[in-house]
């Protein structure tokens, strides 16, 4: 049994890793992969691979941005964000660093790829149908799957594995979900740009949303590029293989 009181190491945020972990909990790697967005600007949005099914971001936890979760957690909490389309499926984070994980988790449960019948992943979308966000953060407590292959991925990176677990990176996950508001049609012209963290209190909608990796490459950049100049952050896309 994972213990729920463990704090897991980080997990480095390179392709390899990610698809490494993605692979062994049942992703087919030839449909789709995790490749690096080397920048912000078109020319380097264009050279990844379409269409781009979630974004997974690694950004620094700041005074700023903690300042800024509260807020739109108190705006969540009071129902004056817009609504959230109810089969986004979202994971409280409980585990210390486990956030990498829950990145992927969000990325994969909420995008359409092709999962392998019968594979762990597949077994815990399953188990995690009709149940709240707190009771698949339990589930994945309780489930040793996740944390032996985290701990095995956060092993194998190209950095050397950290003496001191406390980190001041989080990582986030972007997916397109259809809109809630009844004037907007559920197709492509009806899609919304929603943010899944686990440290916030659910799911947050970003925007309209007509093309996922230009939309999350505006907001990283109002977001965080113009707070910073120094900001260090790293995007990674789920997308098709490269031909």
């Amino acid at each position: 049994m994972a213990d729920k009181q463990s704090r897991w190491v980080p997990l480095e945020s390179n392709p390899d890793v990610l698809n490494s972990w993605s692979h062994k909990v049942g992703l087919v790697l030839s449909q789709d992969t995790f490749t690096d967005v080397y920048g912000l600007d078109e020319e380097l949005l264009g050279i990844v691979p379409q269409p781009v099914k979630a974004v997974v971001l690694l950004f620094p936890i700041t005074e700023a941005m903690e300042t800024k979760k509260k807020e739109e957690d108190a705006k969540t909490e009071e129902g004056s964000l817009p609504i959230v389309d109810p089969t986004v499926v979202w994971i409280k984070q409980t585990i210390s660093n486990a956030c990498g994980t829950i990145g992927l988790l969000h990325a994969l449960m909420n995008s359409r790829v092709t999962i392998a019948p019968e594979s762990p992943l597949a077994e815990f979308i399953e188990q995690c149908k009709g149940i709240s966000p707190t009771e698949r953060a339990k589930l994945l407590e309780t489930t040793p799957l996740f944390a032996n292959v985290h701990a095995a991925e956060a092993s194998s990176g190209q950095s050397a594995v950290p003496t001191n677990l406390d980190t001041d990176y989080h990582f986030t996950c972007f997916v397109q979900a259809p809109s809630m508001d009844p004037g907007k049609v559920k197709g492509e012209e009806g899609k919304r740009l929603i943010e899944l963290d686990g440290r916030r209190v659910g799911p947050i909608d970003r925007g309209p949303s007509e093309n996922l990796l230009k939309d999350v490459a505006a907001f990283v950049k109002e977001r965080f590029i113009s707070q910073s100049d120094s900001v260090n952050l790293n995007m990674i896309a789920l997308a098709p293989p490269e031909a």
